[in-house]
């Protein structure tokens, strides 16, 4: 949108991003968002709505919730949300982890000549390394 177009109402901004008017009033209510008012219940959204809403749908495409986006938003430093972004890292690298062994032990279970899982030893070997690592844990 350039910044010589008027501003949008909650129901063009929600379509244009395919969303529903209750996400923006959530996400205003949480303080991702501040649209100008004209009068006390019609909502404008200019540029800086329409960056700042892409901004937050990104962030959840990658996995961020709406408490650590508004954490970021907040954040007055860069170091503030290198922090926010070193924790989200971490936590996506562990879940990519454990995906990633999931589908490993999926497609040892599909290459597996054994008839029956249960019966293979590497996948018995697998479910042995869970119950020693959860009991080390516990």
């Amino acid at each position: 949108m350039k910044s010589s177009e008027a501003a949008m109402s909650i129901g063009e901004i929600a379509q244009r991003f395919g969303l529903a008017t209750h996400v923006l009033r959530h996400w205003e209510s949480m303080g991702l968002l501040t649209p100008a008012r004209v009068t006390a219940s019609r909502r404008r959204y200019g540029p800086a709505d329409l960056y700042r809403i892409a901004v937050i749908l990104r962030a959840k495409e990658a996995g961020f919730g709406l408490e650590d986006i508004r954490e970021m938003f907040a954040a007055q430093d860069p170091a503030g949300r290198t922090t926010i972004l070193r924790r989200h890292r971490a936590e996506l690298a562990a879940r990519i982890a454990a995906a990633q062994a999931s589908l490993d032990l999926i497609d040892c279970a599909l290459d597996c000549d054994h008839e029956d899982i249960a019966e293979c030893p590497h996948f018995q070997a697998t479910i042995d390394a869970r119950i020693r690592s959860n009991h080390a844990h516990a």
